[in-house]
């Protein structure tokens, strides 16, 4: 096996981001979960463009097997993706400032997306841009939620990994 994949940093990244896809299947507040932070983490840390987006994806599929799928489950997945990407660019040097940065533009793209999907392929609302404004009035009340997850999640997963990397210097030299 490559040694690569199996570094003691390819490791640690692949299995903080399964602990957080698995806190998914654990009773929590509506939309207070750990998704954007999972994106952004695997698009700040892994060095191999294709495990920040893998990685991720896996585990989020991985955990919907068992929470489910709708009909605009594209729509989140297509969120997801941008939200690796914006870990990648945005999370170049990181920072308190930039990962919270970070953090509230994950919130606001997936937030964005996956509402206006659900105006574009539901009937609850109308098709215009009334129903267009009646959906993501709907909607605000659970962005809190999803923001201070976002927030939360993001800076657990950055910080740990950080003091990790302080305390274990093989975190900090090998590439994953």
């Amino acid at each position: 096996m490559n040694s690569l994949k199996l570094s003691p940093r390819f490791l640690m990244l692949t299995g903080m981001v399964l602990v957080a896809a698995l806190i998914r299947l654990l009773p929590h507040p509506p939309n207070f979960a750990p998704i954007a932070a999972m994106a952004l983490f695997g698009g700040a840390y892994f060095n191999k463009k294709a495990f920040a987006f893998v990685i991720p994806l896996a585990a989020l599929f991985l955990t919907d097997l068992f929470l489910g799928f709708h009909n605009t489950m594209w729509a989140v997945y297509l969120g997801f993706i941008l939200i690796v990407g914006l870990g990648m660019i945005m999370l170049k040097k990181k920072s308190v400032l930039t990962v919270i940065l970070a953090s509230v533009s994950a919130s606001v793209l997936f937030f964005v997306l996956t509402n206006l999907a659900f105006w574009a392929t539901d009937t609850l609302y109308s098709t215009n841009l009334t129903g267009l404004a009646v959906c993501f009035t709907a909607a605000i009340p659970f962005f809190h939620n999803t923001l201070m997850g976002d927030l939360f999640y993001t800076g657990v997963m950055f910080g740990l990994f950080e003091l990790a990397k302080a305390k274990f210097p093989q975190l900090v030299k090998v590439k994953a």
